[in-house]
């Protein structure tokens, strides 16, 4: 009875007080401070505003050059013609930095206002879950608590209403799909994942799940009664179809750049190898660690007079500056390293997606560990990408409790980890105080979902997360007030991303031994 929740009165009830809610807070942050990202977008609204198609992805008079794909540089140009109503001198490509009270206005609604689609999205997620766990209380419906985990999502309320960016839009896309391939719409779900990727090129993160999953799924239409593949029921029909969907999204984005013989200019926009292993910001991944490592083998070489001092570079990963930069005692990291740690890290969760087929939540899975192994091996990731893998794994949290605690972990570190993209005193009581209310109530409404079953976190995770409020009051309370402030300014960074890479990989590699070790019953996989 899946979405019967949804379908009532009262069900359209609260998820209309949940989402209206939450978008009159996003109204309550427009004057809050806001990161270059608002100037980037500011400035892709004039480039696609005055100038034709074929010089998009070659102005350069900002540094923030355009470096999305087609569809977001369409998404643009749309909005281009609703901000000249506005103020016309943000069109103005000249006009850097402009940031007149019409021109922020503007763009912090056009973020609230196209995040109508996230909350569509996320009502489609709720029909979907299970809801077979009774619960008088529409406060302890699983239901209800997704929505709660989503559409008041920390993470997405910092990035995109105070830092500034659409990641609220294109992961509603994201999750619209997810949604639809639970629901067997196969097609539907995989049209809105291609035009996702035109939008947005990141989410070739998960691209894998979805290429094995709708090839296991859609293009083999039966299993055999020990649940593996029946090859005679491969459907040309189905592949050609799925096919199709990607050739024609694929061609409507970048045909006209093929026409007009702009096709690698645009790719080299889009991948711009040269900034470096590390983003300005930290991603608390496994580079984190590996950059950690280096820098303490390099004092400990230095002090036992092992190293030359004149050979150390002098650019370092501490400086907090996209840039490349070589490590001093450990290998240095390559494009093709990352991707090839990248590629040997998603291999097992696609392997189980295929051999032990688990329908939408084996599918769900696979998605999270993708976005996740990308994230702990990719190159220059930011530390923004953690959302990718948070959002998904909260649709999992609400259905079992080794998931639930496994989102606990993930969330509440990655979540910390964007603290430093806030860094203006006036932000800081903002920030911990989402974070405290998303915390807490995560963490509560959890626990009681899964009351009669174990804990939601052992002794050693408690304490783990625990620690990140003593390391929170170092970083930003005592650390400004040591002399080691001017010396060692990235102190408070380099801590923060190393203590949460260390969660984060936890999180990940407990979720990926589970997803090995799980035993599925015959009935399931003969689904």
């Amino acid at each position: 009875q899946r979405g019967r929740a949804m379908a009532v009165p009262g069900g359209r009830r609260w998820f209309r007080a949940l989402a209206l809610g939450v978008s009159f807070l996003k109204c309550l942050l427009i004057p809050a401070y806001y990161s270059t990202d608002f100037e980037v977008h500011r400035n892709w609204l004039a480039i696609t505003h005055n100038l034709p198609l074929s010089q998009w992805y070659y102005e350069a008079t900002s540094e923030w050059t355009l470096d999305y794909p087609p569809f977001f540089a369409w998404f643009q140009y749309v909005l281009s013609h609703i901000a000249k109503y506005f103020d016309p001198k943000m069109l103005v490509i000249e006009n850097l930095n402009y940031t007149s009270h019409a021109t922020i206005f503007f763009q912090r609604f056009s973020v609230i206002f196209t995040d109508i689609l996230f909350i569509y999205a996320v009502r489609e997620c709720c029909r979907w879950v299970n809801g077979k766990r009774a619960a008088k209380d529409i406060l302890e419906k699983p239901t209800f608590i997704l929505a709660v985990l989503l559409l008041w999502n920390f993470g997405l309320l910092i990035v995109d209403h105070i830092h500034f960016q659409y990641n609220g839009f294109l992961c509603g896309l994201m999750l619209l799909s997810v949604a639809r391939l639970c629901q067997k719409r196969y097609l539907e779900g995989a049209f809105l994942f291609a035009v996702l990727l035109h939008f947005k090129h990141i989410y070739m993160y998960v691209a894998p799940a979805y290429s094995v999953y709708l090839l296991r799924s859609y293009c083999f239409t039966a299993n055999n009664a020990d649940g593996s593949l029946k090859w005679r029921s491969f459907s040309l029909l189905h592949v050609t179809l799925l096919g199709l969907i990607v050739c024609l999204v694929s061609a409507l984005s970048l045909g006209p750049f093929i026409v007009l013989g702009q096709l690698p200019q645009v790719i080299a926009r889009l991948f711009p190898f040269k900034r470096g292993l590390c983003h300005a910001y930290w991603a608390p991944n496994f580079w984190a660690l590996y950059n950690v490592l280096d820098k303490a083998l390099m004092i400990l070489g230095l002090k036992y007079n092992l190293l030359d001092p004149t050979k150390i570079p002098k650019a370092s990963m501490t400086g907090g500056l996209v840039q490349e930069f070589q490590h001093t005692v450990l290998p240095s990291v390559t494009p093709l390293a990352t991707l090839i740690c990248t590629f040997i890290s998603i291999l097992p969760s696609v392997f189980c997606l295929w051999f032990k087929p688990q329908g939408p939540r084996g599918f769900l899975q696979c998605l999270v560990l993708c976005a996740l192994s990308s994230f702990m091996f990719g190159w220059h990731v930011h530390e923004k990408a953690i959302l990718l893998a948070i959002l998904p794994l909260s649709l999992l949290s609400v259905q079992r409790v080794k998931d639930a605690g496994i989102y606990l972990v993930l969330t509440t570190t990655g979540h910390f980890s964007l603290f430093p993209l806030l860094f203006t005193p006036p932000e800081l009581p903002i920030k911990i105080l989402l974070m405290l209310l998303f915390t807490v109530y995560s963490f509560s409404s959890l626990k009681s979902l899964f009351r009669r079953e174990r804990p939601l976190l052992n002794w050693l995770e408690t304490i783990y997360l625990v620690q990140l409020v003593p390391l929170e009051i170092f970083c930003e309370i005592i650390f400004p007030l040591t002399p080691w402030k001017q010396h060692f300014p990235f102190v408070p960074l380099l801590l923060t991303s190393v203590y949460c890479a260390l969660g984060i990989t936890y999180a990940w590699l407990k979720l990926y031994i589970s997803v090995l070790t799980e035993r599925i019953p015959v009935r399931q996989k003969a689904e």
